[in-house]
């Protein structure tokens, strides 16, 4: 990747302050899958004024400006998409049928979805002699993880665009190379020259510097809790507007009365996908206690036939996690369950058979879990699901919510008036009902540690926008 060692500033790409290289490791195989350039607190300070100064003009371009941009930028990607679905499974070692069928597609959703949005979302309204106005927030500062990289950049970026912010972004040092791809579609789809900028580095250094700068007037976050309330506390001395969605330790319900074998067998596939790398995954799934040997069978026999292996290979369910780092952390993790208690189900420790190389996870099944255990309260961040069993309804709710996190909450059941009351106990941002998958118009986001805020559709909107009021003494 030719911009690799440079980042993008001011519609130009431009050589670092000071050249530190990091390289990227493909999780399949270990190898190097690239090459990038750490950025410091100079290379911030020149993105933000950039961003700065084109945020004079381009808060004030129209509504059909903005929409001609946004349609440019899906029609250049189309033209990268494979190089895009390619990029993201070399640097974070998703299957390439997942990159092409979901990690690369999140961006035309969401992109989609913004333009539709924009179209018919009012940026000025009246009220009696009050008139109000929404205008954009400003200079943005995002932070991204690795794990949807191009989804997470997709639902900051649009709608900042949409309503005329101006942004520098800093994804994740993990996997960064879908991001440089990203900064390449949008300059040669025209955006202005300072409107995105680019700027490759770690956390304490660039992301600090983006969430205390004084100039930025919003920072968006995705990733850890830990990591958001470093970028929270950064950001307070500025009193900067801060968004942020952050871990989850989502609880499936399973009720007695559910299609017992497709709700087991839904939350045990959500719960692999992208091997386990999900914020929103199902991890805690609650079954009733006279029903927990039935959950375990069904259980196990899908964990089991899950192919983990090299992403390339069409057969391939599952592919490594992201890095040494979080293979250790998932083994320690699986061990602490042993520990502990819990029964395994199926998988454990180590890798499996003949993968020796590459941070490939085995699925992961503990059974018999209860909510004082560490792999029922901490995010695992991969393929390991636990099963809680549960005395009654209000048990289930009890164990539900019972964590720190609130991101999301799965229900299964055949009455509907039921499964509307669980939902609506459950202290989560979104809860999806019989396996119902996500509406790229509602909005995303979560409760207590989870994060503040919330993305996508028109309520992704309102993050990036101030309310201006205007009263009027001769107005009718």
């Amino acid at each position: 990747m030719k911009n690799s060692l440079k980042f993008y500033i001011d519609g130009e790409w431009v050589e670092p302050n000071t050249l530190k290289k990091l390289d990227v490791i493909n999780p399949a195989d270990e190898s190097i899958a690239g090459t990038i350039a750490l950025g410091n607190e100079e290379d911030v300070d020149k993105a933000v004024r950039a961003a700065r100064k084109a945020f004079t003009t381009f808060s004030l371009t129209s509504v059909d400006d903005r929409i001609s941009m946004l349609e440019k930028i899906n029609e250049v990607y189309k033209d990268k998409y494979s190089e895009m679905v390619e990029t993201i499974s070399k640097e974070m070692g998703a299957p390439t049928w997942l990159c092409k069928a979901a990690q690369a597609a999140m961006l035309t959703a969401h992109l989609k979805t913004t333009i539709n949005v924009l179209k018919q979302f009012s940026f000025n309204e009246s009220k009696g002699k009050v008139f109000i106005k929404k205008e954009p927030v400003g200079v943005c500062g995002f932070i991204t993880p690795w794990n949807w990289p191009i989804n997470q950049i997709s639902t900051k970026v649009f709608p900042a665009l949409a309503t005329g912010c101006t942004m520098v972004l800093k994804p994740t040092e993990v996997a960064p190379l879908n991001a440089i791809l990203f900064a390449e579609v949008l300059d040669q789809a025209g955006v202005p020259k300072g409107v995105f900028n680019l700027v490759n580095g770690d956390g304490p250094t660039v992301g600090e510097a983006l969430s205390s700068h004084p100039d930025i007037d919003m920072m968006s976050f995705t990733g850890s809790t830990r990591a958001g309330i470093r970028v929270a506390k950064a950001a307070a001395d500025t009193v900067k507007r801060v968004t942020q969605e952050l871990g989850g330790k989502s609880p499936n319900i399973i009720l007695e009365d559910a299609d017992f074998d497709t709700a087991v067998k839904q939350g045990v596939e959500a719960m692999m996908l992208n091997s386990g790398q999900s914020c929103n995954a199902p991890s805690r799934m609650l079954v009733p206690a006279s029903m927990q040997s039935k959950a375990i069978e069904i259980a196990k026999e899908v964990a089991s036939r899950t192919v983990v292996g090299d992403p390339k290979l069409k057969e391939s369910n599952m592919g490594p996690v992201v890095s040494q780092v979080q293979f250790e952390k998932i083994q320690g993790l699986i061990s602490s369950g042993i520990e502990e208690g819990a029964t395994l189900v199926c998988g454990g420790p180590g890798r499996p058979e003949g993968l020796e190389k590459g941070f490939y996870v085995k699925p992961t099944v503990f059974a018999d879990v209860n909510n004082n255990m560490t792999i029922a309260r901490e995010e695992i961040f991969g393929p390991v699901l636990c099963i809680l069993p549960y005395k009654d309804e209000d048990d289930a709710i009890t164990i539900a919510n019972d964590t720190p996190y609130g991101l999301s909450g799965y229900v299964s059941g055949t009455d509907p008036e039921k499964i509307r009351e669980i939902a609506g106990k459950i202290r989560a941002g979104n809860v999806h009902v019989n396996g119902a998958g996500l509406d790229f118009t509602a909005p995303f986001g979560g409760y207590k540690q989870s994060g503040n805020g919330r993305e996508w559709g028109e309520v992704g909107f309102e993050e990036f926008l101030e309310m201006k009021a205007v009263m009027d003494i001769d107005a009718a």
